[in-house]
């Protein structure tokens, strides 16, 4: 796999480099956000660092995901909960807080992956026939992840598409919060539940409507129609 480490501390490059290369991973190597932005195209991972000379790490994360659906994994040492919430705000996939072993930024990264390669994998399978789900006004494409709402596309990140797709998966019915937890995020995710609630208010804003999701309070969630429609 080809790693774009995206790193203004070369040592830390250098080290972080050669960890990747043992696990015979490719690796690329740039120090601002705006290189990062112009190396991403041929990259299948990103690892970004959030201190960059150029550009703060969750803009680059937010351009970065804007152009392509690589995975992200952001390296930080911002530990404050409303940093990691931003950050997976602006698109990344997961993030560890400095310091950290590398065993479990690799265990990490296959999480990644794994989680990002299962729609192609369910094309590939043939389970493409009903990859398009209507709800009311609302559609959603799976295999190409796209949202629309009466027509009007809505973008969304990636755990935001996931979230909704889980939820969309059994309209009206209540999904658990740590159902949802380890769906979205996996269930080797350790960051706060706050995180779901953040997800779930942006989720309402851009599709339009608080009521499209309805909190279950000490359960869950779930996905209804608006009667307003």
């Amino acid at each position: 796999m080809h790693v774009l480490i995206v790193e203004d501390d070369k040592r830390i490059a250098d080290a972080l480099g050669e960890a990747m290369q043992r696990f015979g991973h490719e690796v690329a190597w740039v120090a601002s956000g705006h290189e990062a932005l112009e190396a991403a195209e041929k990259a299948e991972f990103v690892l970004l660092d959030l201190g960059l000379p150029d550009l703060d790490g969750q803009e680059v994360c937010r351009r970065l995901r804007e152009q392509s659906w690589v995975p992200i994994i952001a390296v930080t040492a911002r530990a404050e909960e409303v940093d990691r919430i931003l950050l997976l705000q602006a698109g990344a996939d997961d993030y560890l807080v400095k310091p950290y072993s590398v065993r479990e930024l690799l265990a990490r990264m296959d999480a990644v992956t794994r989680r990002a390669a299962a729609p192609a994998a369910a094309e590939a399978s043939g389970q493409g026939s009903d990859d398009r789900w209507v709800i009311g006004p609302l559609s959603l494409d799976i295999r190409t992840r796209q949202v629309e709402v009466r027509g009007t596309p809505v973008a969304l990140t990636r755990r935001e598409f996931d979230l909704l797709a889980a939820l969309a998966s059994d309209v009206g019915a209540v999904r658990c919060r740590e159902v949802l937890i380890n769906e979205v995020w996996d269930n080797n995710w350790h960051g706060s539940t706050r995180t779901l609630d953040v997800h779930v208010g942006s989720l309402r804003n851009k599709l339009g409507a608080r009521q499209w999701i309805e909190a279950v309070r000490g359960v869950g969630f779930r996905l209804v129609v608006p009667e307003h429609g």
